[in-house]
This record gives C-alpha cells, sequence and structure tokens, in this order.
C-alpha cells in the first residue's frame, strides 16, 4: 500500500500538470488569434512571454491566495487551468505594446525610451 502523503503529492503534481497543459496553450492561442504579430522576431518574444508569464503567474496567484485545496477537486483543476489561462493573456499585450511603441522611435535608443516611458507613468 501506498503512503498517502506520496499519493497526494502525486495528484497534486498532477493536477498542476494539467492546468499548464490545458491552460497555458490556450492562453497563447486566444492571443496569437486575436492580435497576430508583425514579424518572427515580435512573434517569438510574445509567444515565450506568454508562456512564460502563463505558468509562473499562475503559479504566483495560486500561492499568493492559497488556492493549493482547488488542485484536489475536478471543478477545481478546471479554475486553476482557466486562472494559468488568464494570466498569460496580459503578458502578450504588454509584449505588443512594447513593439509597437519601440518601432515608432526607431531612431531613439532604449534608455531614452525607458526615460520617456517612466516620465509619462510617473513610475
Amino acid at each position: 500500500m501506498t503512503e498517502p502523503a506520496t499519493t497526494a503529492a502525486g495528484g497534486f503534481a498532477l493536477s498542476k500538470l494539467l492546468g499548464l497543459i490545458f491552460g497555458v496553450p490556450l492562453a497563447v492561442a486566444i492571443v496569437m488569434i486575436l492580435a497576430r504579430p508583425r514579424s518572427t522576431r515580435e512573434w517569438a518574444a510574445a509567444l515565450i512571454s506568454t508562456v512564460v508569464i502563463s505558468i509562473g503567474g499562475g503559479a504566483a496567484v495560486v500561492q499568493l491566495y492559497g488556492l493549493h485545496a482547488w488542485a484536489g477537486d475536478y471543478y477545481g483543476q478546471l479554475a486553476l487551468a482557466s486562472l494559468h489561462f488568464s494570466c498569460g493573456l496580459p503578458a502578450w499585450v504588454v509584449v505588443r505594446a512594447w513593439f509597437v511603441y519601440a518601432e515608432r522611435r526607431r531612431d531613439t535608443s532604449l534608455p531614452d525610451m525607458v526615460k520617456e516611458v517612466r516620465d509619462t507613468t510617473g513610475l
């Protein structure tokens, strides 16, 4: 007979894996359909950012709000998958916005663009 702790840890790991398998690719697919990139460089940067933020951002939200108990229930696992999905969407938007901003200021250096953004937003 297996130990309950080992079985619980395996179930938790499986639920996280299912959340990543379903949530992350859906986020990537939706944002790629909604806003198609202009170049391969832009597409790669946005894709990588969306995947990383879907995984890391979703995990951070689970940790922050203590949503670990959701992993033990089928519907909770679906909710966690949609949480990972939702966390990836802003990354695509931010990367695309940066590319549009940088494209309009081709002759400006990166430090000057960062300074302009800071001055504008007050950060």
